[in-house]
């Protein structure tokens, strides 16, 4: 299966880019794995909803350049469905059953992810109601996308 993550923005610390090398390593032995990350807009103090709207508007465009339509859209936003290590492991290799064999997840940046982008979506994923910072995201999914690949062989992982 291939897996492609798509982000908004880059990442800046060490230790967050440490720990994305390191997954990224890990999940090589289960899937091809890409990483592509679009420029962020910076947002004025005290933006408006409109102001707010325009920058997710293009960011949202610039994620859309790279989504294949083959692809199987699994986005990351605060609405979207909870779910176990164990439920998005069975999602994910029930979605391999059913012959989709490129997967993309996407990361919004710090305003979260456009409308087009949600409709764009066959998936909606929440991680949790609390918002995180999107570097830190990458890394948790990355990290959940590793030990779904762990719990679908059979194979150890920490808990």
């Amino acid at each position: 299966m291939r897996i492609t993550i798509l982000c908004v923005g880059k990442i800046k610390e060490k230790y967050f880019t440490d720990a994305v090398v390191e997954y990224t390593k890990r999940l090589s032995r289960y899937h091809k794995l890409e990483i592509i990350e679009v420029a962020d807009e910076r947002t004025p103090e005290g933006a408006g909803e409109g102001i707010r709207e325009q920058i997710l508007s293009r960011e949202g465009e610039r994620l859309l350049r790279y989504l294949k339509e083959e692809s199987y859209v699994i986005a990351l936003a605060i609405e979207g469905k909870e779910l176990s290590s164990e439920e998005l492991a069975e999602k994910l290799d029930a979605l391999a059953i059913f012959g989709n064999s490129h997967i993309s997840f996407i990361i919004g940046g710090s305003l979260g992810l456009s409308e087009q982008i949600k409709q764009r979506a066959d998936y909606l994923l929440s991680f949790s109601k609390m918002t995180f910072p999107h570097q830190l995201m990458r890394v948790v999914l990355l990290e959940q996308i590793y030990r779904c690949c762990k719990i679908s062989a059979h194979e150890p992982y920490h808990k």
